[in-house]
Order: structure tokens, then C-alpha cells, then sequence
């Protein structure tokens, strides 16, 4: 649906410049995941581009712009209250929601005084031309939020030049899914998959190589669908993806790659073996499972059964030393048994992964799982999370210590003081924190060592260094 209150179409742009921004603040606040962080980024971009001052969020300024999520009901409550906060921050201020709590309760947001201006999903480009056409009539709220769901829907043309960390820079290079995940309210709010080409995705970061970036990490909604918005009943093989690595890996400057989170089904063994011949490519894999019980998997909506899970892992393990391999899982999903629980839990066991993020199952308002019957109550969720949390502790330090005594690199990024010993800390290619004790500003530099014993919780000194 098309939302038309005061309506603003943007299907032809023209060039008009801001001429009300001078000198006038802008802050902004993202929520949610790495793809939303990107795209906050850019509208900052835009927002410096027409002469904004960007302040803390904290901090009174005449333009808030909430970038927000809508992955849970708690996101969505998240999103309102920073709206609020805003608002409070400067009852005089243009307020700005944009994103996918926008997109999926565009109704519920108009009737919010907290709001100035909404703008959904793959219409982010348009923050300046909105706040010049309010400024000219701050009346009722300027709308820019389209059906997202358009088979016909582009990919939105955003880029960064810097982004929020100095070292490694998150580049969004897909957007929307086509899964429909039972828990899952994404494909509504993001649509179906788009992508960039790859000489845009080149361009951008040797923009940012330029800039001192060294470390790029390639992300979207459903990366595994990349290159695939001319065929969306196609089930991803990574065949597009590979072409996109292999094309970021040969731009000068850049010295490691990292991947957002992957479908396992996309890890055959003729995958694993063309992406193991990337050498920039670090062995830090985020394999997204959810469930160990094929029963959940499948209440679940998800397309793999735990056996090809448990191949993917093995196929990367093959073709790489020892790689981080890292997933998501939910606890407390509809109709989960004790049973299943269990088997959850001795399949995680038996993987054995470097970490584990644990969610307990939030119910979420317009997917298939909100009516399933059968909901786990709260008490349940909590101590089966806590003890899937007990789990991921172990097999972690398990991980890490398996790395103790042999050689690593490192991309150094922050300084730290503990028992009042100056670090600079770090990560491996494997994403193992470490510190190495100096002075100095090593900020950005690669490292070679050999991992040490703990500095602090989770952080490894870093011995016999070799500067890269």
C-alpha cells in the first residue's frame, strides 16, 4: 500500500540545493542491524552534503533522524521511544522515521505527534529534498514510504566515503528476501531481493581504500541472494557472490574481506573450494542455523535440514584452518519440546562453534508463527536460553584457546588500560581479540604475533609482534 497523506514523489528528482540547512544541526540514531547502521551512514553523508553540523544524539539539534527496526515487538517499541526522546530532545525539531518499523506500521507511525516526516525503505535517498519540502510547510507529516513488495522494486543507490568505525568498513551490497521465514517480518518490511552491480560495489570501496580503510565486510538482508533480482523463485548457490568477492578482492588497499551472514545451503564443496582461493578472505564464517531439530527447522520455514548444516560445516573446515564459524539461534520457538530442545542443544554441542547469538523467540505481529499454537512461556525461554548461553561460554573459550601459541595477524584498532598497562587491541582474522602492550598509536596497522595467555576476559596478548 502507498501511503498518500500529504504524499511526496520522488520518482523524478530534481537537483534543488537545501537552503535552509545552513549552519543547522543533525543527529542521528540507528537501531538494529548492520545493513541499517550502513544506510544511517549514508544519510549522515547526505545530511553533511547539504551543509548540516552533525551533533550526539544526546544533544539539542533542529533535525533527528531514527533509522529503525522492526525485527521484534521490542524493536518496534525501541523505535517509538527514540522517536519520543527525540521530540523531548527539542519539541521545535524536524523529526525524522525512517525504516522498517516505518515500513511495516506506516498507520500506527502517522498517528504519532513525535513525527515530522516518515520515509520507508528504499527511499532513504530522498532525506534532503523531504526536510526542504517541510521546512517550506510544517504542517501535517510528509510521507515517502511505497509497497516495498513491487516485483519491480530497484535496488536503492546509497553509498558511504567513511563510515562509524575508522578500521572496517560495512559495505551493503543486497537488499530484501525472498524466505519468508515463519518468525521472521523482513521480507515485509525490506521486499524482495535487489542488489548492486559489482562495479558499483568495486567503486565504493576503493573509495574507501583511498579514505585508509583496510578491512571491508560485504552485508545485506539475505546476502546469499545476491544477484538473483532477475529470478526470484531461484534458490541461491553463491555463484553471484563468489563473482562480487573475487572482484572486491583484487582492489589494492584493501587486505581482508569479510561476509555478513550466509545461508548454509549455499556451502557446497565446489563454493568452499573457489572461496578458499580468496586470499584476502578471512575464515570467519556466520552460518545461520536457528534451530538443531529438523521438526522446528521446518515449523520454521527454514530450507535446510540439520544434516546439510552439518556438511556446510564440514565443507569449510576442509578448505580452510580452522575457521570461526559463528550462528544465530532461537529458543522458546512455538511448539518447541523439551525434546527438541535437547536435540538442539547436543546438535550445537556436536558443531562446535566459535560463538553462538541466543534469542528467545519474540512474538511478532503479521507472521505465520504469531498464530502457531503451542507458544513457550516466558520462564521457559529464560532458562533454556541461559542454558544454551552456559554452552556457547564453553565452546568459545574452547575455540580461542585452540589458538593460544600459534601465529596470528591482527588489524589493530583501539587503545586500552588494564591494571594500569597500556594496551592497543585488535583482531585476528578469525575475530580473536588481542592486545599488544604499547604506548603507541597502532591504530589501523596489521600485526603479526603469536597468541598469547589472557590479558582480560576474551582478549589475548599478542606476542613477539611483527608490524605488517
Amino acid at each position: 500500500m502507498i501511503y498518500r497523506r500529504n504524499y511526496i514523489d520522488f520518482t523524478r528528482r530534481t537537483d534543488s540545493k537545501n537552503m535552509s540547512s545552513e549552519q543547522k544541526k543533525a543527529a542521528l540514531h540507528n537501531l538494529g542491524c548492520k545493513v541499517n547502521a550502513y544506510e544511517t551512514d549514508a544519510m549522515q553523508q547526505l545530511l553533511e552534503e547539504a551543509g548540516y553540523i552533525i551533533v550526539p544524539f544526546e544533544e539539542r539539534a533542529d533535525v533527528y533522524v531514527i533509522n529503525t527496526c522492526s525485527v521484534t515487538n521490542i524493536a518496534d517499541r525501541k523505535s517509538r521511544q527514540m522517536l519520543h526522546r527525540a521530540r523531548k530532545n527539542n519539541p521545535d525539531a524536524i523529526v525524522v522515521a525512517a525504516g522498517c518499523y516505518v515500513q511495516t506500521a506506516t498507520p500506527e507511525v502517522l498517528e504519532d505527534d513525535a513525527v515530522d516526516i516518515i520515509i520507508g525503505n528504499n527511499q532513504k535517498n530522498h532525506l534532503i529534498d523531504l526536510l526542504d519540502a517541510y521546512a517550506k510547510q510544517k504542517q501535517e507529516p510528509l510521507v515517502c514510504c511505497e509497497d516495498i513488495n513491487r516485483p519491480e522494486q530497484e535496488y536503492e543507490q546509497m553509498s558511504v566515503k567513511k563510515t562509524a568505525e575508522h578500521t572496517r568498513a560495512f559495505i551493503k551490497v543486497q537488499d530484501g528476501c525472498n524466505q519468508f521465514c515463519s518468525y521472521c517480518i523482513i521480507p515485509y518490511a525490506r521486499g524482495r531481493v535487489r542488489s548492486r552491480s559489482i562495479a558499483d560495489v568495486v567503486s565504493e570501496v576503493e573509495q574507501l581504500a583511498a579514505a585508509g580503510y583496510r578491512e571491508v565486510v560485504l552485508t545485506g538482508i539475505h546476502l546469499s541472494s545476491y544477484g538473483l533480482q532477475e529470478n526470484y523463485n531461484a534458490e541461491p548457490d553463491g555463484t553471484h557472490l563468489l563473482e562480487l568477492i573475487e572482484a572486491v578482492n583484487g582492489i589494492a588497499g584493501i587486505d581482508r574481506i569479510r561476509l555478513g551472514s550466509l545461508e548454509p545451503q549455499i556451502v557446497t564443496e565446489a563454493f568452499a573450494k573457489r572461496l578458499a582461493q580468496v586470499d584476502k578472505l578471512c575464515p570467519h564464517f556466520h552460518l545461520s542455523l536457528q534451530s538443531g531439530c529438523d521438526a522446528t527447522l521446518q515449523r520454521m520455514n527454514r530450507r535446510y535440514t540439520t544434516e546439510e548444516y552439518g556438511c556446510g560445516c564440514e565443507v569449510l573446515r576442509r578448505f580452510f584452518d580452522c575457521p570461526a564459524i559463528t550462528t544465530d539461534v532461537i529458543v522458546g520457538f512455538p511448539g518447541e519440546t523439551e525434546e527438541e530442545f535437547a536435540t538442539t542443544k547436543d546438535y550445537l554441542a556436536s558443531i562446535g562453534f566459535y560463538e553462538m547469538h541466543i534469542f528467545k523467540y519474540s512474538r511478532r505481529k503479521g507472521t505465520k508463527a504469531a498464530d502457531m499454537p503451542d507458544q513457550i512461556p516466558e520462564p521457559i525461554k529464560v532458562r533454556r536460553s541461559e542454558s544454551l548461553f552456559a554452552l556457547e561460554r564453553q565452546m568459545s573459550t574452547a575455540y580461542r584457546t585452540s589458538y593460544v601459541g600459534r601465529s596470528v595477524e591482527a588489524l589493530m584498532e583501539t587503545p586500552l588500560e588494564k591494571d594500569g598497562i597500556q594496551y592497543y587491541t585488535g583482531y585476528t582474522r578469525e575475530y580473536i581479540r588481542v592486545a599488544l602492550p604499547t604506548d603507541a598509536d597502532l591504530s589501523n596497522c596489521l600485526v603479526c604475533g603469536t597468541l598469547g595467555d589472557l590479558v582480560a576476559e576474551n582478549i589475548y596478548l599478542l606476542e613477539q609482534p611483527v608490524m605488517r
